[in-house]
């Protein structure tokens, strides 16, 4: 008996990782969601809410810990502008604590904050645009510690402000800041938030660093305003790098995609970029890259790969903000004007092209997680959708709206939804503008 309770007692935490979503894109920062006991089937027209409550403005999607909910907004009073930290019961709604402090915005776009709140041992660490970093108990709200990194650190601030989130890696949080010195990226102590390293003299982009393994250890990629580039986490050194320059301005938006010892990277105005990163050496060669004549016209006839030039296309895709998916011999993303398109992942050739899926306009997009062999779609008109990609086409099982469209994030039309929702509990969190919401996706 006792054997048996200590197998449960080890089993115990698994289950909880895996039922919650402590950052950006989930557990692994990699868009899976483990869960099962999930629906087949959404109910037509609106998706019922367990909750929702009333929020501020904001880019960042909510993350979920410990039956706990965070997320981060902005309030505008007269001349006084705020970012809030926000901490709820993830059953209830009901707030848990939080902390509102002074943030004068000087960034285009301004809704409010962009990154996630990242928990990890009982911390909270929240960044926002403007550079302000917290570390907080997650439990409480009690401030462990704070830095003003664009005071500290002379960021060259980005146009649209600070967006990566922070990645916490054995005893460190790192961040993408941009700051002076060649500091563009920076690993703080995650207990007490003094400096580690810094690294790269480069523009700041907007794309959160994630962690491979490449000759058995950890390989930390960043995708600056200028390359893609795989670092030592715990030194900062790097390995190597891929020079990806801005043609206008760094636009890096999507988080680097790892799928079978391959990096993929795409961004609105420069066009794709996919490079090998072997698990047997510290290196990387590219594979192929693809840029359209301009944002409008992504595709191109001709493509120069490791193998050779290929001239059967059309080739390509520049995505904007939702992180495509690589699935093996094939990668599935929004294209610049919502155009849902499917590439070989060994040429960038483009195998097909779906406009049902969100509607065609600039920055049209969605955010995908998969579960199984199936694929979560939250578009930009607040719809949530089941799907099921292949070479063969995209093949929508279900379809149901979730949440309204607001305009602060974006006003034209009826607005967006272009915040990354959260897959927990066996529910899904969202929010926009106005409110943040709870639905159970559960059987």
């Amino acid at each position: 008996m006792l054997k048996n309770l200590l197998a449960v007692l080890l089993l115990f935490p698994t289950i909880c990782i895996g039922e919650d979503w402590p950052q950006w894109r989930g557990p692994n920062r990699d868009g899976q969601w483990n869960a099962e006991g999930i629906v087949d089937e959404l109910p037509d027209g609106q998706i019922p809410l367990e909750w929702s409550i009333p929020i501020g403005p904001g880019y960042n999607g909510p993350t979920v810990a410990e039956g706990r909910v965070y997320v981060m907004d902005r309030q505008v009073d007269g001349n006084k502008q705020t970012e809030r930290v926000l901490c709820v019961d993830s059953g209830t709604g009901q707030k848990i604590w939080e902390h509102v402090y002074e943030a004068a915005y000087s960034i285009g776009y301004t809704a409010g904050p962009r990154a996630s709140v990242t928990i990890d041992s009982g911390r909270a660490y929240a960044v926002g645009a403007m550079g302000y970093f917290h570390c907080f108990d997650a439990s409480t709200g009690k401030i462990l510690w704070e830095r003003d990194l664009q005071r500290e650190l002379n960021i060259e601030m980005p146009i649209w402000g600070i967006a990566a989130s922070p990645l916490v890696f054995d005893g460190l949080v790192i961040q993408q800041i941009g700051g002076g010195d060649k500091a563009c990226m920076v690993a703080l102590n995650a207990a007490n938030g003094t400096e580690v390293w810094r690294s790269l003299d480069e523009k700041a982009g907007y794309a959160s660093p994630i962690v491979i393994q490449q000759k058995e250890q950890p390989v930390l990629v960043c995708w600056t305003g200028e390359s893609l580039s795989g670092l030592n986490p715990k030194t900062g050194n790097r390995y190597w790098s891929h020079a990806m320059p801005p043609s206008r301005m760094p636009i890096g938006i999507v988080t680097p995609v790892y799928d079978r010892q391959r990096l993929f990277v795409s961004s609105f105005y420069d066009g794709s970029l996919m490079v090998t990163a072997p698990t047997d050496a510290l290196t990387s060669q590219k594979i192929w890259r693809a840029v359209g004549p301009d944002e409008q016209h992504t595709s191109v006839d001709s493509v120069q790969t490791a193998g050779g030039l290929l001239t059967d296309g059309p080739f390509g895709i520049h995505i904007m903000i939702g992180t495509p998916i690589v699935d093996g011999d094939y990668i599935y993303g929004f294209d610049s004007y919502g155009e849902f398109r499917c590439l070989e992942a060994s040429t960038g050739r483009r195998v097909w092209e779906d406009l049902t899926i969100v509607p065609k306009l600039r920055w049209g997009m969605g955010h995908m997680v998969r579960q199984g062999d199936r694929t979560w779609i939250f578009n930009d008109q607040g719809e949530l959708m089941i799907a099921k990609l292949s070479p063969e086409g995209i093949d929508v099982l279900s379809r149901g709206q979730l949440i309204e469209t607001t305009t602060v994030q974006l006003n034209r039309r009826n607005g967006v939804c272009w915040s990354h929702p959260a897959f927990a509990e066996k529910s899904i969190f969202a929010r926009n503008d106005n409110r943040l919401v709870r639905a159970s996706l559960a059987k």
